[in-house]
């Protein structure tokens, strides 16, 4: 078992910025974020492979979000600037070992490459 535990949201006008942190028992495969809007499907937003530190991003954070660890501390990141208003939402801190993709562990931003999940923390931007 994992457990993770989120901090570091709140409210913030468009432009804005936020670090939200995420403090996990113990290290895992990958590392991610995903954000859920009211009325919306959850999505991926970042994730990091804890090993190689390799990052990928979804399009609509591209440039503005970044995504970090602390491998000495089990802890992620998120830095997020320049925040717009559909960027609001619970924003969720997730760590896994992926999935099995040709014989190779891959680990994308879908939920399923993710087993242990944070409790989540808010994250409202205003215009």
């Amino acid at each position: 078992q994992v457990q993770l535990v989120e901090s570091g949201g709140g409210s913030v006008q468009a432009g804005g910025s936020l670090r939200l942190s995420c403090a996990a028992s113990k290290s895992t495969y990958c590392m991610g974020w995903f954000r859920q809007a009211p009325g919306k499907e959850r999505e991926g937003v970042a994730r990091i492979y804890t090993r190689s530190g390799s990052t990928r991003y979804a399009d609509s954070v591209k440039g503005r979000f970044t995504i970090s660890q602390d491998n000495a501390k089990n802890t992620l990141y998120l830095q997020m600037n320049s925040l717009k208003p559909e960027d609001t939402g619970a924003y969720y801190c997730a760590a896994g070992r992926g999935t099995v993709v040709g014989g190779i562990l891959v680990c994308g931003l879908q939920a399923r490459d993710f087993g242990y999940w944070g409790q989540g923390t808010q994250v409202t931007v205003s215009s």
